[in-house]
This record gives structure tokens, C-alpha cells and sequence, in this order.
């Protein structure tokens, strides 16, 4: 089944001047952000939660799954290309109900009666996933590899999957009995799963204490970021600390060992000698390309980012950063809320600068009722994009936001259609079984879309001679790239401990492991930051219940902004070039995607060079702007 590639991101809700009730204030709210009426229509998938259709496709599903086993189990060696085309046709009916119901649970994570339904569905699904289809990935694996060779030959649909048939391939080895793999399909809404589904009903229903009553905890996250008042940050974030105390942070402490416990338990009898590994494969990158990749970044990014936030301090007229300053705006931003309107306004006009393809296919998106921005009570939190192909190879592709009118929600904008344009490239060019990328180089698209809009912004900025708006930009494109690499591989390292303590760990333990593998990046305290109130954070972070997912950011962030480089060299030639990057989907590793542009992913220089190229450069930009400005960065 699919995943949406969520993005966790930090925000805000507006905070009026004059008093008002909590009525008051979401209707100015809603008034000004202007996002409200962009909402999702889900009825090409069902018209409601109780269109008997959707019923009707699973059974379906049911009859699809039972006669695929009966046809193709055992003659794969004969019939494989009728059986992957039967088996993409069977995968994209399955998908729709459980793709339509977990769109409705992120509207609403409150709502038991989807919750319901989504749990019975994937229970029935996973029971006729586990007995009529496990055989499939075990046999193409078994199959020897002229069988492979000679069905390739001959066959068009085969050749053309080739590259699924050899990712499943990769993972040989580490498969058990079809008996042991079939329990294990059937047993998985049981397991580490479900505990992370309620974690985000808990989150969801926290609240934070806050003066003028209680709000959620993405809009405190977003009223953190968005203050220009120091002690108002840090008091947000002291009270982001408290509502997290007590039973959700037990929660989480329970969900999370469970998640680690149970992986531990299943690499040991699947033969993955280190934790990480079992991703890595998924992602085509070796063991090496990924340590290489920690390394650069503690040896290069983190130096860089602790001189970034040194000249912030100077900024913000503090001698040390408390953590609640890390994302703060300068405190001549603008702070201005932009509406939703405008925000469309910009991305499209960026997309449009460098590729009226891709701009095209962003209007589609609003166009179709595919985006549901506003924020509103008992919505799921952050943003994400979930691409999928419907019956037919029909790609479409649904994109969530909490849009609260920073300028941080126009990059999220920008990032989550940039999933969206790459999953229908993908999906039109592949079909639905090799439509997603790896997770490394799924987020190429999300950040490039991300640096054409930066850029074009910054265009404006320079031409209009507006010196101080550009530095602010250019601030918060270095904290989005130090959250996006150096905190992520941060968190990285974290997960690395967590899985490697071979035994459950108390709150307190795993509180310790956070301070400890933040404070390596970000430095001792005092040297940069303080750290009051960072030790319970860890419990906030979802991405941690699917194991070392959180490195991807950074491996899409450095590889993507390598290629950016490549854009001006290029010229004419580099559009062409990454639409056919972004048409391969799943069927090209790191070195086949990169190899048109020049550019070694195996060399460990690679991930050095990439950060030096964006983030370098940045900072070094930044201290010369604000030097001219009278700040300068002290040693």
C-alpha cells in the first residue's frame, strides 16, 4: 500500500492585535489566509464514506487476488508477464479504498467511523494480501536468472519491469518461508503500525496552553516561529514542553520502543546485519554512500550551520540561541500574512520560470480539487502528497497542507506539488507498480520545486533593491536547509543509538540519546545554543515510527541541490533532462538519474561538494549582506 511523503514543518496561526473570542479571531483568520474553499474533492475515488462501491472493490480485490494465485502461482518461470500486468490491474483496485479513507482520517483524525472503516479495510486487505499474493515477490526472487533473462528477451511488459523485478531481486537473502511471510502480511495492522496510527490521533488532540486560550500543537509550533519576541518564544516553547509530559509522552516512549523492538526482532531473522540496511537496499544506496553521507554532514554542513546561526544571534541582539530561537524570523522580516491566493500566485509563477511543463501540471492540481489547504481543528498536522495510479494507470495526486500564511507555508506549497508533479511524470511514464521513487530521491522534486520559488523570489527582491527582505529570505532558506540535512541527519544518528541499544530504554534514557546526538551537530551548550526544554521533542516526531526514513530528507536535499547547480550550466539542456529524472520513477538508482549531469553520488566528495554549493555559498552570502548592514558575525 502507499505511503504519503509527509514533511514535517514548522508554523503558525495568526495572533490579532485586538482582543477577540476564539470565534472572532478564526473567522479574521480565515478571512485574511483566504484558504478555506480550497478543499479536496475525493469523489472521482468514492462519494462518500458509504458508497457501496467501495465495498464492492474489495471484493473485487478478494476475487482479482484468489484467481491470480490459482493462475500464477508456480509458473512464473512461464507466465511472468501476464502476471505482473494481472498484478498491477489487482494492486491499483486495492489501493483506492484504503488511498480514499486515509485522506478522509487526515481530515479528520477525530472521526471514528472513518477510523473504523479504515482499520477493518486494511485488515481485510492485509488477510488477502497475505494468502493469495506473497508468493508473488518470493517466486521472482527464487527464479533463476536465465529464466529472468530469456523472459526479458521476449517479452515487452517484462523487459519493461525489469528494474521491479530486480529491486525485489535485491532482497533474496532476507526472505523467509512463504508460511512465515504470509503471517506476517496478515499480522500487520496488529503490529508497530497501529501504534503509530493512534499516535497521531493523540497529537492531534493535544492542546497548548497559551494566554488566550489553548490551541493546537501546529499552531503553537507555527506561533513559535513566527514571534519576533525572544521571551514569547521561549514560552511557547516551555509550554510546548509541559502539554507533552505525562501520558503522551509515555505513549510515545511505549510506541516508539515498540517500533524498535519489533524491527530488531525481524532483522535478526531476516539476516540484516545492521538496522539501517534493510532501508538503504530499499532506497539503492549502498551501506558506504550512506555512512559517507552522515560523515560529510558533521563534518562539513554542521560547522557551516553553527556559523549561520551565530550571525542570527547577532541579529536577534542575543549573546546565545535558546532552542526556541532556531527557526525565528529576523526582526526586520515580513511578517505580513500572505494569502492563499497569492501564494498560488508565486508558485505557479515560479514553476512557469523554469518550466511551463511542470507550472501546467501545478495549475492542474488547484485546478481539480486535488489540494485541501486550510488548518482546522482535529486535522492531521504538517503536509504531505500522496501520489498514486487509480485503475487504468490513471495517476493522481492528493496534496494535504495546514496552511496558515507564512512564508514558510508558501515553500511548503511549493514542496508538496512538487511530489505532486513528479508522482504523475512517474506515473503516466511507468504505471502504478514502479511510479515511486525511493524515498532518497523522492523528495528531488519537492525541494527543487522549493528552490525555483526561493529564487524566483529572491529575483524580485534584488530588483526592487530591497536588501533587507532578501537577507531575510536568504536566512530562512539556511535554517530550511539545516532543518532539512543537518537536523535530520541529527535525527538520524538518534535512531542509530535507539536501534543499537539491543533493549527497551525509559523516557529518560531516550531523552538522554536526543540531547546527546543533537548537541553533536549543534554544538556543547552555551557554545551556540542552550538547550532548556529540548529533551522531550523527540515525542513529537512521527517519521521515527518508520525506521531511519528521516535521512532521506537530507540525501533529496544535498543530490537536489547538486543538480540545482547544474541548472545554469546547462541551459536549454536541463529541463528536458530532469523531466526524464523525474519520468523514471523507481526504475533508475542515484548513479543512472545523475550520470546525464555529471555528477558521482559513489564519490564521497559528491555530498561534501553539494553542501558547499547551496548552503556554503549561502551563509557566505549572508555575512557579507549583513556586514553591510552594520552585523557582523563574531568569533
Amino acid at each position: 500500500m502507499p505511503s504519503p511523503c509527509f514533511f514535517f514543518n514548522l508554523e503558525r496561526s495568526l495572533t490579532p492585535t485586538d482582543p477577540q473570542s476564539k470565534t472572532e479571531k478564526d473567522m479574521t483568520q480565515k478571512s485574511l489566509i483566504g484558504a478555506e474553499n480550497t478543499r479536496w474533492d475525493l469523489s472521482e475515488l468514492y462519494s462518500k464514506l458509504e458508497d457501496p462501491q467501495l465495498m464492492a472493490d474489495i471484493d473485487e480485490f478478494e476475487q482479482l487476488a484468489s484467481k491470480f494465485f490459482t493462475k500464477f502461482r508456480g509458473r512464473l518461470d512461464q507466465d511472468l508477464s501476464a502476471a505482473i500486468t494481472a498484478y498491477n490491474e489487482q494492486n491499483e483496485l486495492g489501493n483506492k479504498p484504503v488511498v480514499f479513507l486515509s485522506l478522509c482520517r487526515a481530515l479528520d483524525t477525530a472521526d471514528q467511523e472513518v477510523k473504523k472503516k479504515l482499520n477493518d479495510v486494511i485488515e481485510r486487505l492485509s488477510l488477502i494480501t497475505g494468502q493469495y499474493l506473497t508468493f508473488f515477490d518470493l517466486e521472482i526472487a527464487a527464479l533463476p536468472a536465465e529464466t529472468i533473462d530469456r523472459q526479458v528477451k521476449n517479452d515487452e511488459v517484462v523487459h519493461r519491469h525489469l528494474p521491479l523485478i530486480t529491486k525485489i531481486r535485491l532482497f533474496k537473502d532476507h526472505l523467509l518461508s512463504e508460511e512465515v511471510e504470509q503471517a506476517l502480511a496478515k499480522r500487520e495492522p496488529f503490529g508497530p503500525a497501529s501504534w503509530s496510527g493512534f499516535f497521531d490521533e493523540v497529537e492531534a488532540d493535544l492542546r497548548v496552553y497559551r494566554p488566550n486560550g489553548d490551541i493546537t500543537l501546529t499552531e503553537a509550533w507555527h506561533e513559535m516561529t513566527e514571534s519576533k519576541n525572544a521571551a514569547e518564544r521561549a514560552a511557547i516553547l516551555a509550554a510546548i514542553h509541559e502539554a507533552i509530559d505525562g501520558f503522551f509522552l509515555k505513549y510515545s516512549t511505549e510506541t516508539l520502543m515498540t517500533i524498535v523492538r519489533a524491527k530488531a526482532l525481524e532483522d535478526q531473522e531476516r539476516g540484516y546485519a545492521h538496522p539501517m540496511t534493510e532501508r538503504n537496499k530499499f532506497n539503492l544506496l549502498d551501506d558506504e554512500v550512506v555512512e559517507a553521507l552522515h560523515e560529510a554532514t558533521a563534518r562539513v554542513a554542521a560547522p557551516i550551520m553553527q556559523r549561520h546561526y551565530r550571525l542570527k544571534a547577532a541579529h536577534l541582539g542575543l549573546a546565545q540561541l535558546a532552542w526556541s530561537d532556531r527557526n525565528a524570523k529576523l526582526p526586520f522580516s515580513d511578517d505580513t500574512i500572505v494569502p492563499f491566493s497569492e501564494a498560488r500566485r508565486i508558485v505557479i509563477a515560479a514553476y512557469e520560470s523554469f518550466s511551463p511543463t511542470l507550472a501546467a501540471m501545478v495549475r492542474e492540481q488547484f485546478d481539480t480539487g486535488r489540494i485541501d489547504a486550510p488548518h482546522s481543528i482535529g486535522k492531521d498536522s504538517g503536509a504531505f502528497n500522496l501520489s498514486i495510479c487509480l485503475p487504468g494507470d490513471q495517476p493522481v495526486a492528493f496534496t494535504f497542507l495546514n496552511y496558515l500564511g507564512s512564508n514558510r507555508d508558501v515553500a511548503t506549497l511549493a514542496h508538496e506539488l512538487g511530489h505532486g508533479v513528479h508522482g504523475l511524470l512517474a506515473g503516466r511514464a511507468q504505471g502504478g507498480l514502479m511510479m515511486h521513487a525511493p524515498m532518497a530521491y523522492a523528495e528531488t522534486a519537492s525541494i527543487f520545486g522549493e528552490m525555483v520559488t526561493f529564487r524566483y523570489l529572491m529575483q524580485d527582491l534584488v530588483q526592487k533593491k530591497n536588501h533587507q527582505a532578501a537577507l531575510a529570505l536568504l536566512v530562512s532558506k539556511c535554517d530550511d536547509f539545516a532543518n532539512s540535512v543537518v537536523r535530520q541527519i541529527g535525527f538520524s544518528q538518534f535512531e542509530r543509538q535507539l536501534h543499537s541499544a539491543g533493549r527497551r530504554l525509559s523516557t529518560d534514557e531516550i531523552n538522554s540519546i536526543w540531547l546527546e546526538t543533537t548537541q553533536a551537530l549543534y554544538g556543547a551548550a552555551g557554545a551556540v545554543f542552550t538547550y532548556k526544554h529540548l529533551d522531550r521533542l523527540w515525542s513529537c516526531i512521527n517519521h521515527f515510527h518508520r525506521p531511519f526514513y528521516v535521512y532521506t530528507y537530507a540525501v533529496g536535499e544535498i543530490f537536489t541541490q547538486s543538480l540545482f547547480a547544474r541548472y545554469e550550466e546547462f541551459g536549454d539542456r536541463f529541463e528536458p533532462l530532469y523531466l526524464d529524472l523525474l519520468r523514471a520513477g523507481m526504475t533508475k538508482n542515484a548513479l543512472e538519474l545523475l550520470q546525464p549531469f555529471g555528477l558521482d553520488p559513489r564519490d564521497p566528495a559528491f555530498w561534501e561538494a553539494g553542501i558547499k554549493v547551496s548552503f556554503g555559498n549561502w551563509v557566505d552570502e549572508e555575512i557579507r549582506l549583513s556586514k553591510e548592514m552594520g552585523v557582523e558575525l563574531k568569533a
